[in-house]
């Protein structure tokens, strides 16, 4: 345990055996989908017209500046419109309407494509041109991590899912091996990499046989990892890995990362032609009737997902996007899951009992990005701009460990987002 850090991370109970068991539920498409017309903070162009006819798989938006990223329909319909829709972020954002016909007619997104007789430009272009993006929560554009892969030594395909309730990616797996093995042999050619694993968490037995059943004779060797928290970060697993640290990019330790999910989607587009317009997702804790996973199309409202799967438990629940840790508290359902989305958690509203921070130093032996989240929430506090600029807030993963050490059950993480908030409205009046 370093001295000066702490133990940067914790066994949570992550409470997946709610949906660990249960079968997927495939929901049937509702009347209306919302398209997020967003990558991360950078806005996506529209490629329809209100009126225009659409198939599953038409290309209906992009993203093109700096990145490229299409987006693809989910259905078939009739675009009605652009709508201001409140976004997980809690931002405004454009969406594209589109009423379903629930014809579900098709059409060729583009063709498949062998990635073993592929050259490494014509993967890399297919990658990029079928929108593949990091499904694992960052939404990124997968291509770009391949631009220029110099010196890297491990590629891992990333499939811990530290954070509690979430089991989405541990079904996925379990359901589409094989196109999880293309995914993965996909972007390990790619990387260049001298070897590629993949990571699950080491209680998973089960998922573990059937990798290390599929792996077999391949390039790629499965490395369980330790149930703690937040394992699945990128830094916190290189490390578990590697036992090497970085600075900015993984890069820097000779390591890439994809998650599993986008191994899959990967694999999905390769053999099938077929684009992300569907996602995995997880609906769980203790404010939801019937805790399980779903499989969900791209815009669809988390209020239709929540009814699919019984509805609220209470009239005062909390709604997370995401998982309890880093997942955000959205005020209302009204929000549509995006690629990106990979959870709604929801919980029973409860009121807690909080006192003056007690000056303890959890939070900060707690902090797997190794800063000071009492010292953050104090400089929030003030305004302290150059404080906030010494204590490195920007670094901050948000990844929920300092609000659950606390014993004063203070909401350090929202401090600590409400800072960076303030850091980046700063920097934006500059």
């Amino acid at each position: 345990m370093p001295i000066i850090t702490g133990r940067m991370f914790q066994h949570l109970d992550g409470h997946k055996d709610l949906t660990n068991h249960t079968d997927v539920l495939t929901i049937q498409d509702p009347d209306v989908l919302y398209i997020p017309l967003m990558n991360g903070n950078a806005p996506c162009n529209p490629l329809v017209n209100v009126g225009d006819e659409v198939k599953v798989g038409t290309k209906i938006a992009e993203r093109n500046d700096h990145f490229y990223l299409p987006l693809f329909s989910p259905v078939s319909g009739t675009v009605t419109g652009i709508e201001k829709r409140m976004t997980t972020a809690m931002k405004m954002a454009d969406h594209l309407r589109i009423e379903n016909d629930h014809k579900n007619t098709e059409e060729q997104a583009f063709e498949p494509l062998d990635y073993e007789s592929a050259s490494n430009e014509e993967l890399l272009n297919f990658v990029k041109n079928a929108g593949m993006l990091g499904l694992g929560g960052a939404g990124f554009p997968t291509y770009v991590k391949f631009l220029k892969p110099e010196n890297v030594d491990l590629f891992i395909v990333n499939g811990v899912e530290c954070e509690p309730y979430l089991t989405a990616d541990y079904k996925n797996m379990l359901a589409n091996m094989d196109l999880l093995k293309v995914g993965s042999l996909a972007l390990l050619k790619l990387s260049q990499a001298k070897k590629g694993c993949i990571s699950v968490k080491e209680d998973k037995k089960d998922l573990i046989a059937e990798l290390q059943k599929t792996f077999a004779g391949t390039a790629i060797e499965v490395r369980p990892v330790p149930d703690i928290y937040p394992a699945g970060w990128e830094r916190t697993l290189v490390y578990l890995l590697t036992k090497k640290r970085y600075d900015r990019l993984p890069i820097e330790a000779g390591c890439i990362l994809n998650n599993a999910s986008t191994a899959i989607a990967l694999g999905n587009a390769l053999v099938n032609g077929k684009p992300i317009t569907r996602k995995y997702v997880t609906v769980s804790g203790d404010g939801v009737a019937n805790p399980q996973n779903v499989i969900v199309p791209i815009g669809m409202p988390a209020h239709d997902v929540v009814t699919a799967c019984g509805g609220y438990l209470s009239d005062e629940c909390v709604i997370c996007a995401g998982g309890p840790m880093m997942g955000t508290a959205v005020p209302n359902d009204t929000f549509v899951i995006g690629p990106a989305n990979n959870g709604l958690t929801i919980f029973v509203k409860k009121d807690e009992e909080t006192v003056k921070c007690l000056r303890c130093g959890k939070c900060t032996e707690s902090c797997p990005s190794g800063l000071q989240p009492v010292r953050i929430n104090a400089a929030e506090k003030t305004k302290n701009i150059e404080a906030l600029k010494n204590l490195d807030v920007a670094s901050c993963i948000e990844c929920g460990l300092c609000t659950y050490v606390c014993p004063s059950k203070l909401d350090v993480t929202e401090g600590i987002r409400r800072a960076k908030r303030y850091m980046a409205l700063m920097a934006k009046k500059k």
